[in-house]
Formats: C-alpha cells, structure tokens, sequence
C-alpha cells in the first residue's frame, strides 16, 4: 500500500568500470547502495522491509547526483562524500554508523575500537550486527572496520568487495 505522504524511493543502477550496483534515494538523501554485482532483489528486499510503502521509481536523473559522488570514489577522486544520507535504524545502529562516518578515508578501525568510541565496549558483535545491517555502503564506510588482528572479517557487500574498497583507499 502507497501513502498519499511517501515520497517515492528512486533507483538506478550505477555502473563505472568493474562496479555495479544498484543505488536509492528518497527525498531527504540516499538511502541506499547495494553490493558489488548483486542482482535488483538486493534492492527490492531492502526497501520492501525498510521503506515499505513507497512506489519505486527508476530515475537516473533523480539519482545522477549521487552517482556522480560515488564513481568519483570509486576512480580515486574523491574521499569526502557531501551529499545527505538518509537511514534509519535503531538507535544503537545509528550511533555506530556515525561513528563509521568519523573514520578517515585510508585508515581502518577494530570493531572494538568502534565499540569504545560508542561508549559500549562490550558491545562488539552488537557492533559488528549494525555494520552488517548498514544501507549505504560506500558512503558510510564499514568497509573501513576490520578484525583486531588486521582480519577483513565480514561485510554485506563480502569480503572481495571490502578489500578492493581497502585498496583504493590505500592507493589514492
């Protein structure tokens, strides 16, 4: 069911050398980027369970801003991203994916030092949880959280994916 109040969700597949994926945002900022070469259904669960609701609406237009902001990351252009993200979790999720957005481009952190900088040292898997369930790759940078030992533990986009992101970082 579609709310008279629900703005659309626009999508678009972004493509820049070997990258695709898809990406979504609403009104108020992205809200979305999927994994590397993972088919549309990545995106359709996505916004089926957290934005349902809303009509999608496929609009390169609506979403060439963005684009234009992550294929700058992806050629080494860029490492600051400018553009409003919109997400929604629960306040523990929030409060780590803000602490992801801290970490400098090029630099790793430990999920334990991610628990500490949210005040909840114990709460490391708790921490590795919410950066699974990040909506933004890319943008906010979970690719940048790595096991206590240097390990390149899980990530929703897998492992290949974050190293790769882990590379150009370190080359740009």
């Amino acid at each position: 069911m579609i709310t008279k109040n629900s703005s659309p969700i626009y999508w678009s597949l972004l493509t820049c050398e070997e990258w695709r994926m898809y990406i979504a945002a609403i009104e108020e900022g992205l809200c979305f980027v999927g994994s590397q070469n993972q088919p549309f259904e990545e995106f359709s669960t996505w916004a089926t369970s957290r934005l349902p609701g809303r009509e999608w609406v496929q609009d390169e237009q609506k979403l060439q801003p963005y684009a234009n902001e992550i294929i700058a990351y992806l050629q080494g252009k860029l490492s600051q991203f400018t553009l409003p993200l919109f997400y929604r979790g629960t306040p523990f999720q929030e409060a780590v994916w803000k602490a992801l957005q801290n970490i400098p481009y090029g630099q790793t952190r430990s999920y334990s030092e991610i628990a500490a900088h949210i005040h909840n040292p114990a709460a490391i898997r708790a921490v590795g949880s919410a950066i699974g369930a990040n909506p933004v790759l890319i943008t906010i940078p979970c690719h940048r959280v790595i096991g206590k030992n240097g390990s390149l533990a899980g990530y929703r986009g897998g492992v290949e994916m974050k190293s790769s992101l882990l590379r150009l970082e370190q080359q740009a």
